[in-house]
Order: C-alpha cells, then sequence, then structure tokens
C-alpha cells in the first residue's frame, strides 16, 4: 500500500477541540455506483489517497463506507466528506444521520451544503449544519457551488463562515481574484471536474508534463496542490487511480506555475 506525501490544510477545529486537516488531493465519487463504487475506493485507498469525497445524491454511501471498512486503513487516517442535496432542506438531522449510518462511522469529517437551496433557506439550513457540527456529527461544515456572496450572507447571518467551499475548477477556470476572495474569507477552496475543465491536449501542458516524464493529468493535480487548492479527481479504472495518486514525485517551477494559470486566458 502506497503512502503519499501530499500536504493537508488546516480547518477550524471540531467541537471537541480536536484539529482538522484536510488532504489536498481526494478521490471523488460521483457517477460511481455498486460494485464499482467500491472497487474503485478500495483502489484509491490501496494507492495512497486518505481523503475520499461522496455525497447523498451519489447514491454511494453504503458502498464507500463498506470499501474504507474493508481496506483496513484506520478510520482515523481519513478524511471523509459527504453532502446535503438541498431538496432535503429542513431534513438534516435525518439526512446525515443516515449517511453516517450507510458510510459505517460515528462522524465525517466534513459535510457540505451541496448547493445553494432554493428561496432563501441557505441560512436555516446552515444553522442546522452548526448544530450538526456541535452534536459531533461532523468534524468541520462547509458548502458547494456557492458564490463569495452567498457565503458572506451565511457568515452575516450567524457568525460562522464555511470552511470550505467545493466548486468546478481547473486551469482554465483559474482566477486569482476568486482564489484571494475565498482565502480573504479564510475558507478552502475545493475543486471537482479538474479534467473535464482542462484541455489535456493544451501545448503549454503537454510541454510541461514531457519535461517532467508525467502525463499532463498529473500536472493538472499538481498545479492544484501547489496552488493550496484541493482537488478530488476521479477514476475507475486502477491505472489512473494509481497513477492521478503519484503526485508527489515532481515540483512545478514557477514559470511551468504561471504556465498554466494562463491556459484560460490564451
Amino acid at each position: 500500500m502506497r503512502v503519499m506525501t501530499i500536504p493537508a490544510l488546516p480547518l477550524p477545529q471540531a467541537a471537541d477541540g480536536t484539529p482538522v486537516e484536510m488532504p489536498l488531493l481526494g478521490f471523488g465519487t460521483w457517477q460511481l455506483r455498486g460494485d464499482s463504487a467500491y472497487q474503485a475506493v478500495r483502489d484509491a485507498l490501496e494507492a495512497g489517497y486518505r481523503h475520499l469525497d461522496t455525497a447523498t445524491m451519489y447514491g454511494n454511501e453504503a458502498e464507500v463506507g463498506r470499501a474504507l471498512k474493508d481496506s483496513g486503513v484506520p478510520r482515523d487516517q481519513v478524511f471523509l466528506t459527504t453532502k446535503l442535496p438541498p431538496e432535503r432542506a429542513g431534513r438534516e438531522r435525518a439526512t446525515i444521520e443516515a449517511s453516517l449510518r450507510d458510510l459505517g462511522v460515528d462522524a465525517v469529517d466534513l459535510w457540505l451544503i451541496h448547493w445553494p437551496p432554493h428561496r432563501g433557506r441557505s441560512v436555516r439550513v446552515w444553522q442546522a449544519f452548526i448544530e450538526a457540527r456541535e452534536a459531533g456529527l461532523t468534524r468541520a461544515i462547509g458548502v458547494s457551488n456557492y458564490d463569495t456572496g452567498e457565503i458572506d450572507e451565511l457568515t452575516a447571518e450567524t457568525g460562522q463562515t464555511p470552511a470550505v467551499n467545493q466548486v468546478r475548477f481547473g486551469p482554465s477556470l483559474y482566477d486569482p481574484r476568486v482564489l484571494a476572495a475565498h482565502r480573504e474569507r479564510g475558507v478552502v477552496l475545493e475543486g471537482y471536474s479538474p479534467f473535464k475543465t482542462t484541455n489535456l491536449h493544451d501545448p503549454a501542458l503537454t510541454r510541461i508534463a514531457a519535461a517532467h516524464g508525467v502525463e499532463p493529468a498529473r500536472v493538472v493535480l499538481r498545479w492544484h496542490v501547489q496552488h493550496e487548492i484541493v482537488v478530488i479527481p476521479k477514476s475507475k479504472t486502477p491505472e489512473r487511480i494509481a497513477g492521478n495518486a503519484d503526485i508527489d514525485s515532481f515540483v512545478l517551477t514557477d514559470d511551468e506555475m504561471t504556465a498554466i494559470n494562463n491556459m484560460g486566458h490564451s
């Protein structure tokens, strides 16, 4: 079993006062179902991932939990995220308790509002998230697919800022102002669909990949990590899962980082 040397970012302490650290590289499970989800998570843990991302709407929490249990990796070594669908507004407690049962854990490390609820219900949902964290059902809380104005509303109304905002991200979507706006608020930016948002055949990317003797996909992931943007690639192919995990053996130069930053503006 491989051990990765990928750094983690600190999040606000859990309700019990213990520190919470979120690995910058995680394994996404969107669109993985049934046996495919189970085996992919087993392969990811074997490849060295210690951060798993799922959601109620993915319909695979039971498989993710079973794979984690069967892997033999201690629970406290794996950062586990799940998400609340906004249509479950008003049923937050029942939803997180069902997630915990399916995952086979006492608490998740991060619980996200999957996207903003309609009709101004976001603050009420966020208040329920704060209560769930205080009850020890999740160690940290955050949001997904929010803009900074929506994040500011939660902070203004509750005094509690989301620890994380998970958004669609990749080099072509890079905007230093967006990254700075999150950091000013103390919010960790987490990117999903890193490859769907990237032209892996871009000449700048292929040149940099060739210089390091790696695939362009690994360069994209390394770029996220060096920006301290959490990234959660997904695959069900064992070789790609292992390859995507192997990004701690090379470092991008400042010039290479700048070239990738500019991919969306060329």
